[in-house]
């Protein structure tokens, strides 16, 4: 078994704790927290990319960790003194990205976590800090009991493998997969990070009476936004009715596309149909519109609209010649 020290970095901000999250908050205090009482932050632990030890966690390990460290206690340095203690961590997750992969084609994966600590004159100086932008690297320590070589799979910890980690080979970087977590002993506040994707991360509160377009402008630059029941509910029922609308101006662009396709076959008949549909799905309605608008122009001159009870406008011939 190996006991391993994964530093982190991210940034912080301020938080308030939700009221399910005191619930959770209050297993761990002797009396019952108030959300005036308590200073929330969210943070990364740690990941499945390779960091700056040429070192990197399983998904499998992440996961184990993430119910060893419910609890665990936030410190600085690793200075495991009692009165060292700075935060503690109440609820942890596992985060997958839908869209980013990590240097080995893995879907980057971390271990996120809620802490709090109690707002207190003792507190004040290292909230400030935090909320400064000061604190904000963090590094865990954690014992595992499988270290392995990326390249060949041999343990790590003995001398028969004979690749060094840090070096390529075959275009790949040697690194050890760290596995099979035994047990998370604390995280803490340190100065130099290993894992600068991971760490503290900023948080926004969303109020009650935002709308969707402010929420999308006040969030900007938070890695996590907290919504309450309200907000949330106000929140589904706006892209309930943005997705009806949708469907809507959808009709509306698929009877327009077809409008203009059959007003270019008529004023451009050397372009083949299938080439312009390609065309208009490249344009916005904004632009169909344009087109339509110009083809019944065109289309109107070429094919003028003749009344079935019209009279014949052409003059009768005035038969001069005839006449005595």
């Amino acid at each position: 078994m190996q006991t391993v020290s994964k530093n982190i970095s991210g940034s912080i901000a301020a938080d308030i704790a939700a009221a399910d999250e005191l619930e959770l908050i209050n297993k761990y205090t002797i009396r019952p927290f108030t959300e005036e009482e308590v200073f929330c932050f969210t943070l990364t632990l740690c990941d499945n990319e390779i960091d700056r030890d040429f070192e990197r966690f399983t998904v499998d390990a992440l996961i184990k960790l993430s119910t060893m460290f419910e609890g665990k206690t936030g410190i600085t340095d690793h200075n495991m003194k009692a009165d060292n203690q700075t935060a503690r961590i109440f609820r942890t997750w596992i985060e997958e990205s839908e869209d980013e992969t990590t240097s080995t084609g893995e879907k980057y994966t971390c271990l996120k976590a809620r802490a709090y600590m109690p707002l207190t004159p003792k507190n004040e100086e290292l909230v400030a800090q935090i909320e400064a932008g000061i604190k904000k690297e963090t590094s865990i320590s954690c014992s595992v009991s499988s270290t392995t070589c990326s390249v060949c799979g041999a343990d790590a910890r003995r001398k028969g493998c004979k690749h060094r980690t840090g070096e390529i080979y075959n275009g790949k970087l040697c690194h050890t997969v760290l596995d099979s977590p035994e047990d998370a002993y604390e995280w803490s506040f340190v100065a130099v990070p290993a894992q600068p994707r991971a760490g503290v991360t900023k948080a926004f509160e969303a109020q009650d009476n935002m709308t969707l377009s402010q929420l999308k402008e006040k969030s900007c630059g938070y890695d996590v936004i907290t919504l309450s029941t309200a907000a949330f509910g106000k929140l589904t029922d706006e892209i309930a009715r943005l997705e009806a609308l949708a469907k809507d101006a959808q009709l509306y662009r698929n009877e327009l596309e077809q409008r203009v396709i059959r007003l270019a076959a008529m004023t451009m008949p050397s372009l083949a149909e299938n080439e312009f549909a390609d065309i208009c799905k490249a344009l916005t309605a904004t632009q169909l519109a344009t087109l339509e608008k110009s083809f019944s122009h065109s289309a109107s001159k070429l094919y003028p609209i003749k009344p079935q009870l019209g009279t014949d406008s052409t003059q009768a011939a005035d038969n001069n010649e005839f006449k005595i």
